[in-house]
């Protein structure tokens, strides 16, 4: 029966998260036809873009199989501040993934809307301006965790301990590569 009920469970999400998809909406071409044109996901109970991007907390947080307390707990995150991808929503819980696609349901108090990233290059410079000629101000190396602040299209304003700068998108996992931040 047990089995039974996670796959229940397992179809009641798939087709919440498929209704939860707007319809597209449409363009017009050259000779004036109507194109369907995509739309990003909206979670179905935050009415937020999906997927997103949160960050951790507190320093402890525990994702689980399922969306409820009862699931087992597959992932112990233990960093405050970790940035993670929400995929999904169901109630008071959030799917999310790490940088290595890791997770599962988690509570929604234990996520913050403070956005921060992950270096993923082996090293990049926090820079004055936004701009490869600019001045350095830091170096910031694989695996630390970042403060983000404004991002244009190809650079993010960042912060860590005292040291603030800019730095390309392409070293950083937590902010999209399309998305811009004021």
């Amino acid at each position: 029966m047990n089995e039974f009920r996670r796959a229940l469970v397992s179809a009641v999400l798939a087709m919440t998260f498929l209704l939860s998809h707007p319809a597209a909406s449409t363009a017009t071409e050259e000779d004036g036809a109507e194109i369907a044109a995509p739309q990003p996901a909206r979670g179905p109970v935050t009415d937020l873009p999906l997927p997103r991007f949160v960050s951790m907390k507190g320093s402890e947080g525990r994702a689980r199989r399922g969306p409820g307390r009862t699931y087992k707990i597959d992932w112990l995150f233990t960093q405050r501040g970790i940035p993670l991808e929400i995929t999904a929503e169901y109630g008071h819980w959030r799917r999310v993934r790490d940088l290595d696609g890791l997770g599962g349901w988690m509570h929604y108090a234990l996520l913050s809307g403070v956005r921060t990233a992950v270096i993923v290059a082996d090293k990049v410079a926090l820079r004055v301006s936004p701009s490869e000629e600019a001045a350095v101000r830091a170096f910031a190396l694989k695996g630390v965790i970042v403060r983000l602040g404004k991002c244009n299209p190809d650079w993010c304003r960042v912060s860590v301990d005292q040291h603030k700068g800019w730095t390309e998108k392409t070293g950083l996992w937590g902010v999209r590569a399309d998305e811009i931040r004021e």
